[in-house]
């Protein structure tokens, strides 16, 4: 059975926290990519969602908060770590930080670490459903693991409709890449993954440098697997010119042809593009060559992101 695929309206929302509250997976948008929501307090529902996206059990949930109320439940916030949520929530910033005895995320979702992945998305329909439903949910990107992140509800309906329960389409999103997520080691700073906030403001908002995190630090937040966001094509990267054969993802004005994240050079838009441009390329091509791409600003997730989508195990 396909999942059902509504618009956003009160009775839609209404349905969505019905179906969560009975252990049920309902695909949502937010700001920066469509998640796949499940009740975090139901380990039964958490467990539907690893099983549904094909997900490693090592690798944590984020879960999604509508209030301060809710998010002080959960986690125990740091003055370093307030002062970044105060700057940039809601929106595109995960936090991970200790969690309280006593909150309603499950272990599972925890991949058993005693740090919660903690965020407040911006999206109003988002916000809306939590509020609705009453305490947190999880949300990993709603595609199975491994896949281009979604940002269409088109993109959730070919990757996941067999296997969820419903579908709210918000149109597209307005980030379209996953949050940054940020860690704290006593008062310093790490970033866990780059994402649709820059380094570079976290940095000036909290004054301080941010330290990256190391590839022998194991994984603590979702995001960090290295082979990840793998399309089936194979992936060339910082390809001036395509050989033959292969699809063309470029970037900027000084490089034509080809599928453009952004011709006049917009690092938003590319952000923005990314999955989709992938997506579409993928259903062409068995090899895509990908032109060069800045690093500064928001080129450091999409750098992040292709690196990832062109490892192979092996």
């Amino acid at each position: 059975m396909t999942a059902r695929t509504v618009p956003i309206l009160p009775e839609t929302i209404a349905l969505a926290a019905e179906i969560l509250g009975e252990g049920g997976l309902v695909a949502i948008p937010t700001e920066t990519v469509y998640g796949l929501a499940a009740d975090a307090a139901n380990p039964e529902a958490v467990a539907a969602i690893y099983e549904a996206k094909g997900r490693p059990r090592f690798n944590p949930l984020i879960a999604h908060v509508s209030s301060w109320a809710m998010a002080e439940r959960e986690a125990a916030f740091s003055p370093l770590a307030r002062r970044c949520a105060e700057a940039f929530w809601p929106g595109a910033l995960t936090l991970v930080l200790p969690a309280r005895p006593g909150g309603q995320v499950c272990d599972l979702a925890r991949a058993g670490l005693d740090t919660l992945a903690l965020r407040w998305p911006r999206h109003q329909a988002a916000s809306a459903l939590i509020t609705v439903f009453g305490r947190p949910l999880v949300a990993p990107s709603a595609n199975r693991s491994g896949h281009v992140s979604p940002t269409r509800a088109e993109h959730v309906e070919a990757d996941l409709g067999e296997r969820i329960d419903l579908i709210l389409d918000g149109g597209p999103c307005e980030v379209g890449m996953e949050s940054t997520i940020l860690g704290f080691d006593g008062e310093e700073p790490v970033l866990l993954r780059p994402g649709g906030i820059p380094t570079s403001q976290i940095v000036e908002v909290l004054g301080r440098p941010v330290r990256f995190h190391g590839a022998g630090d194991g994984i603590n937040a979702p995001g960090q697997l290295k082979s990840h966001y793998a399309p089936n094509a194979r992936l060339r990267l910082n390809v001036t010119s395509p050989e033959e054969g292969e699809g063309y993802l470029t970037f900027g004005p000084e490089q034509p042809g080809g599928l453009n994240l952004s011709p006049s050079g917009d690092l938003v838009e590319a952000a923005a593009k990314l999955f989709a441009v992938l997506r579409a390329l993928d259903a062409r091509y068995e090899r895509i060559a990908v032109g060069p791409i800045p690093v500064s600003g928001l080129g450091e997730a999409i750098n992040d992101r292709l690196q990832r989508a062109a490892h192979r195990e092996g």
